[in-house]
C-alpha cells in the first residue's frame, strides 16, 4: 500500500496544509505527472482541483518537470532545480527524480487551482455539530 504526503498550499491566502493520503486515492496519484490538475476528491477536498507542483522521495530526492519518467538519475547540473552553485559556473552531478508520481515518492506537493463552496479548512476539519448531523 502507498501513503503519500501531500502538501496543499492555498494560494489565496498563501497557507500550506499537511494532508496524508493512503488506500485508493493514493494509488490513483500514482502515473501522474509534474503540472498536472487533478481533483480535490483524493484529498478529502470535494469540488476543488489542485495542481501538482512536485515533490520528493523518501531520501529528499527532488522531482524534476523537465525530465521524464519516474526514475532517479544522476545528472550534471548547474544552477538549478535540484542544485544552487557557491559561485559562478560551479556545476555538480546530482540525484534527480523524474516528473511522473511512482510508489517511492513520499511528497507530494500540490497547488489549489479551482477552489470548491466550502473553505480548506472546514473540509479537512469538520466540526462536531456538521459531524452530528450526517
Amino acid at each position: 500500500m502507498v501513503d503519500f504526503k501531500a502538501i496543499v498550499n492555498d494560494v489565496k491566502t498563501g497557507k500550506s496544509y499537511n494532508i496524508a493520503v493512503s488506500g485508493h486515492h493514493a494509488n490513483s496519484l500514482i502515473g501522474k505527472n509534474i503540472g498536472e490538475v487533478v481533483d480535490g476528491v483524493f484529498l478529502g477536498l470535494p469540488e476543488y482541483k489542485v495542481k501538482i507542483t512536485g515533490g520528493s522521495d523518501g531520501n529528499g530526492t527532488p522531482m524534476r518537470s523537465d525530465l521524464p519518467g519516474n526514475k532517479r538519475v544522476k545528472l550534471l547540473l548547474s544552477d538549478s532545480k535540484g542544485f544552487h552553485e557557491k559561485y559562478p559556473g560551479q556545476r555538480k552531478r546530482t540525484a534527480i527524480r523524474g516528473s511522473a508520481i511512482s510508489a517511492e515518492i513520499v511528497q507530494v506537493n500540490m497547488a489549489v487551482v479551482e477552489y470548491g463552496p466550502k473553505s480548506i479548512e472546514e473540509c479537512l476539519n469538520p466540526t462536531e455539530e456538521e459531524a452530528s448531523a450526517e
